[in-house]
């Protein structure tokens, strides 16, 4: 059931149809109702918009007050990457976790735990899963969003992953084509280049997207990157040959393709959002998402504006802004069957009471441990050696071991060190002679729990492990980014994500409480 919008015409209605913005707050805003009556056909939430279950589901309800077709998006990947559960950390572990255990019915299971409460809330499109084959242990970006370096494996998890979300009744939106694995710079900030032949893209990162795509992906979501061996001039998400002619009529994909958000940087201080949308949509992107960072009102008429002055002075052609609006309204008529299909649900934060929350079964069987030291039995002193959060990932969202070692280990006190310098100056460390003494007083004859993140890529925090391990050869090593460094320490824990659930799954194996 579609709802035509009223008092506006077919053109503007086509505008407003592509856009998939954001808004502050966690009641939609008066400008939102009114650009929805309008022809605004999808709304994006962020963690900003979320403060429980129940409130998003008034929310979401809210937006659907008069037109039930309205599609409503989030980021949740599960993981690190987490929007519903963004001040608490995520019941679920994340892609890295699952292609650690390898097992395509616990990773279709947990998928569809997490479209089961999404929809449960009143959402109906996910930003996920990532499909992205991380060939670059040193990818600033992806990382543990990705299921691992082996396209196999990867694409078999995708498949899994999307048929368990979509089995839900939630659209999914596999991403980031044509593959953000190999590369040294995020989008968020730059367009990061990937200098390989198109034979490897073919045979590396193009594998998880066909899974997906033969699986039944309601949407794909395009990259800011720049592959010269396919386009040399633009950017996945602004190239005709990318979107159009290796994705539409290559891989023969008919689903909905939305952009990766256009304030990224990537396209913002290249391109600019009005004309950077303008060329997505021209290139065959059919949904603009926008709103990660711009929230408002402005923005919307600006994007809105901008199509209809495309489409009026011919740098747009009008029967490819309308296919992309129907494009949306196919997707929000499916979606709006899938939730009538499903009915009412409800999902609490540790999932059914009917045993373990298949979430935290996956992050205990995730868990590698090396070492042969006994569980702590007194309380010890926790240092989180922590960088710099990625823009995707975000740095509101807790993650380590101390919160669920003190649950089990009460007394348990914790702190936090960064070796990173400002973003601006990367080489600007802090000594690690002096981080390590720090960590050293403040333990005092306490057990220390080390706990790292991606420590390969770090440095500064390889220096402070060591430094700490020659005077406490005693210490607990958890790793909660990327394996790549090996096991180190008298006890060593690699969760393969920062979940909250990984973080649970660690303490219990410190402190001796199986599980």
């Amino acid at each position: 059931m579609t709802t035509v919008a009223r008092g506006t015409d077919t053109l503007t209605r086509d505008a407003l149809a592509v856009l998939q913005p954001g808004f502050r707050g966690t009641t939609p805003p008066d400008w939102l109702l009114r650009r929805i009556d309008e022809g605004l056909t999808s709304v994006g939430l962020f963690g900003r918009n979320v403060s429980s279950p129940e409130q998003v589901a008034a929310l979401t309800a809210r937006l659907r007050a008069g037109r039930a077709d309205v599609l409503v998006a989030i980021d949740e990947e599960g993981g690190d990457v987490t929007r519903l559960e963004t001040r608490q950390g995520s019941s679920f572990p994340g892609n890295y976790a699952l292609g650690t255990v390898d097992d395509l019915g616990l990773t279709r299971a947990v998928a569809q735990e997490l479209g089961r409460r999404l929809a449960a809330c009143g959402i109906d499109l996910n930003w996920a899963p990532s499909a992205d084959v991380n060939s670059n242990r040193d990818n600033p970006v992806i990382g543990v969003r990705s299921f691992g370096a082996d396209p196999e494996l990867v694409a078999r998890h995708t498949a899994a992953y999307v048929g368990g979300l979509q089995n839900a009744g939630v659209a999914a939106c596999t991403k980031h084509f044509p593959g953000h694995g190999d590369t040294a710079t995020d989008s968020h900030h730059a367009v990061p280049r990937i200098d390989v032949d198109t034979a490897t893209v073919h045979a590396r990162d193009l594998r998880p997207f066909r899974s997906a795509i033969e699986a039944g992906s309601k949407a794909v979501m395009s990259a800011h990157i720049l592959l010269p061996a396919l386009d040399p001039d633009r950017p996945a998400t602004l190239s005709r040959r990318i979107l159009t002619g290796l994705l539409r009529e290559e891989l023969e994909y008919d689903g909905l393709i939305v952009t990766d958000g256009m304030e990224m940087l990537a396209i913002a201080e290249t391109y600019g959002i009005e004309r950077g949308s303008v060329l997505a949509v021209s290139a065959g992107a059919d949904a603009i998402c926008v709103g990660g960072g711009l929230a408002d009102e402005a923005t919307v008429l600006r994007l809105r504006d901008a199509l209809v002055a495309a489409v009026r002075g011919g740098d747009l052609p009008e029967e490819r802004l309308a296919d992309a609006a129907a494009r949306v309204r196919a997707l929000a008529d499916w979606t709006l069957r899938a939730r009538g299909a499903s009915g009412p649900g409800a999902a609490g934060p540790e999932g059914s009471a009917s045993g373990p929350a298949i979430g935290l079964v996956a992050a205990r069987r995730a868990l590698r441990v090396t070492g042969s030291a006994g569980p702590l039995t007194e309380a010890p002193y926790v240092a989180a050696l922590a960088p710099v959060a990625n823009i995707a990932v975000g740095d509101e969202t807790p993650w380590g071991v101390a919160a669920e070692l003190e649950r089990l280990l009460p007394g348990t006190e914790t702190g936090s060190y960064s070796g990173d310098g400002a973003a601006a100056d990367p080489e600007r460390e802090a000594d690690p002679d002096a981080l390590a003494a720090r960590v050293l007083g403040a333990a005092g004859e306490r057990p220390v729990v080390a706990v790292v993140r991606d420590l390969h890529r770090h440095a500064w925090m390889s220096r402070v492990l060591d430094r700490l391990l020659a005077v406490r050869p005693d210490t607990v090593v958890v790793e909660m980014g990327l394996n790549g460094a090996g096991p180190r320490g008298a006890l060593h824990i690699a969760t393969h994500g920062a979940a909250r659930v990984c973080g649970r799954a660690a303490a219990e194996v410190i402190a001796g409480h199986g599980g």
